[in-house]
């Protein structure tokens, strides 16, 4: 017979959903992506950071978004630091918590289906290189 889930599952349960409501916005994967190619205690310039490269470059629409919805979110699971005047983000105390399963993927782009990888630059990158270490700063 199960008893009551303890405190600590119940923190890693969230600590794993934090994670992945991080990752389930294109603009949120981007920040992270941006922050693991720059060295702790840099930052990265947004809304450039965050925007679709084919996408159309809306900034002022993205920055509204970032500044009000996903900025915040990232920072309250201590995965982000952010300003807004420039507006720019650095990593969080937690960012390897997120960054690390990003990072899985890309070791890993051989395994994913194709349908997840066409289109998405940096794991098209991954598969091409052929490496089995990921290095986003190519």
């Amino acid at each position: 017979m199960d008893g009551p889930r303890s405190h600590t599952t119940e923190d890693q349960i969230r600590r794993w959903d934090r994670v992945f409501t991080a990752l389930s916005a294109e603009p949120r994967r981007r920040i992270v992506e941006a922050l693991i190619e720059v060295s702790a205690g840099e930052s990265i310039r947004l809304p450039e950071a965050a925007s679709n490269p084919n996408g159309s470059a809306e900034f002022e629409q993205l920055r509204l978004r970032l500044c009000h919805h996903h900025l915040p979110l990232l920072e309250e699971a201590g995965f982000v630091q952010w300003e807004n005047d420039p507006l720019r983000a650095y990593r969080g105390r937690d960012f390897e918590e997120v960054s690390v399963v990003l990072e899985s993927l890309y070791t890993n782009a051989e395994e994913i289906p194709d349908r997840l990888v066409t289109g998405y630059r940096t794991l098209e990158r991954e598969r091409e290189s052929g490496s089995s270490e990921c290095d986003l700063r190519r």
